[in-house]
């Protein structure tokens, strides 16, 4: 096993992220190392989500908001402090939001 060495502490900027993108939606990564993606998904309806499966196992920890988050046919309501796995290939996609934001944690394959 590699291990990276830890250069110091890493402050990682979620709500300014969230900021940034109430008004208009999106993607914002706000952390990235070799085995790790942090980011902020923000969804603005009536906007769809548009996302394709991904190649790594991700979790989606919700900020702010609520949805519904649907998973290979499967629905799970979300709400603040909600969480939900999806594993890597896994077609999926949020919806019944108006304003959702999430905490998007990749587990990136090396």
């Amino acid at each position: 096993m590699v291990r990276v060495p830890l250069v110091g502490p890493d402050r990682i900027e979620v709500a300014s992220a969230v900021e940034r993108l109430r008004d208009s939606g999106g993607y914002e990564i706000v952390h990235e190392s070799p085995g790790l993606e942090i980011g902020v998904y923000v969804l603005v309806a009536p906007e769809p989500d548009r996302q394709q499966p991904h190649v790594d196992d991700e979790v989606y920890v919700v900020l702010d908001g609520s949805g519904v988050l649907e998973i290979e046919g499967e629905t799970v309501a979300l709400d603040v402090g909600h969480a939900a796995f999806v594993p890597a290939g896994a077609d999926h996609r949020f919806s019944a939001y108006e304003q959702l934001a999430v905490l998007v944690i990749f587990a990136k394959k090396r």
